[in-house]
């Protein structure tokens, strides 16, 4: 009796010696595959080109984290498992069957895991990028193969599902446009209002802290609309990706200013009323507000 008990107390403290070591062992490997994929990471961004690089590799590096705790987190469970005796064979077996039952239940899951997948080898989104999906516009700060989380320019943060996406528009490729519609008073000079556009772009491309994120000077595409109160002239400047929404901000303060310098109107909606004029040229609106003043 006494010996037996020894000897299961003995098994006991044995299995469960070696359930520690496991799990100070998946503890260990998630140390180390994480220092790795950070060493990784560091040594890609040194030969990056391009910020655009840098959040594609950022985009990564998260995703093998994931990738690796999911799998040492799988493979300790399962090895635990086996030390306590619970023979994982049958769920190994089930696991076709429970496969199949939860791919008819769970096929928007499945389509969010491949669209996740996609999108990531495809290089369409990376973390730090400016996004539209799924009508919502923000700034990527996390990419799993589950979902995309967007933080807008309110702060609200949106959990997208990767199978709902359908159109990706990215604002962070390359370069961009700060597309500009500057509305003039009819009686304005267009000739004037070009020469006063571009002398502002021109000043604004030599500042010392605006002209890095201008890649190319103004193009005035011309007379875009006629509008009820002003003519519509379209321009736009060509800037490093993510900073149209700056220098449009700063182009814009400094074009009223040089409006005002050179007396160009900035006309607002207003309506006037033409009653016509009798024979003799004058307005039936003087005389109505003469009886008023009458009156």
């Amino acid at each position: 009796m006494i010996n037996s008990a020894f000897i299961e107390s003995l098994h006991f403290s044995k299995d469960v010696l070696h359930i520690i070591v496991i799990l100070l062992l998946a503890w260990v490997l998630l140390l180390v595959s994480r220092k790795l994929i950070g060493l990784f990471r560091n040594f890609l961004k040194k030969s990056a080109d391009s910020a655009e690089d840098e959040r594609r590799i950022e985009t990564l590096a998260r995703m093998f984290r994931y990738v690796a705790t999911v799998l040492i987190a799988l493979v300790a469970g399962m090895l635990v498992l086996s030390e306590l005796g619970i023979s994982i064979a049958p769920f190994l077996g089930a696991a076709g069957v429970v496969g199949i039952a939860v791919g008819f239940g769970a096929q928007s899951l499945v389509k969010d895991f491949f669209s996740g997948f996609f999108m990531l080898l495809e290089n369409q989104i990376r973390v730090g990028d400016a996004v539209e999906l799924a009508g919502k516009l923000g700034v990527v700060e996390a990419l799993t193969l589950r979902n995309t989380v967007l933080r807008d320019n309110e702060g609200n943060v949106h959990y997208i599902p990767n199978g709902e996406i359908t159109v990706v528009t990215n604002k962070s490729r390359g370069y961009a446009f700060a597309l500009i519609d500057v509305g003039v008073a009819y009686r304005g000079d267009l000739d004037e209002v070009y020469a006063v556009i571009r002398a502002t772009a021109a000043e604004l491309r030599a500042d010392a802290g605006m002209g890095a994120k201008i890649l190319e000077d103004i193009e005035i595409q011309g007379v875009q609309d006629w509008a009820d109160s002003a003519v519509i002239i379209r321009c736009r400047i060509k800037t490093v990706a993510l900073e149209q929404w700056a220098v449009r901000r700063v182009f814009l303060e400094r074009l009223k200013k040089a409006f005002d310098v050179h007396g160009i109107e900035i006309p607002y909606p207003h309506l006037t009323i033409y009653a016509g004029q009798d024979k003799h040229g004058k307005a039936p609106a003087l005389r109505i507000m003469q009886q008023n003043e009458t009156r």
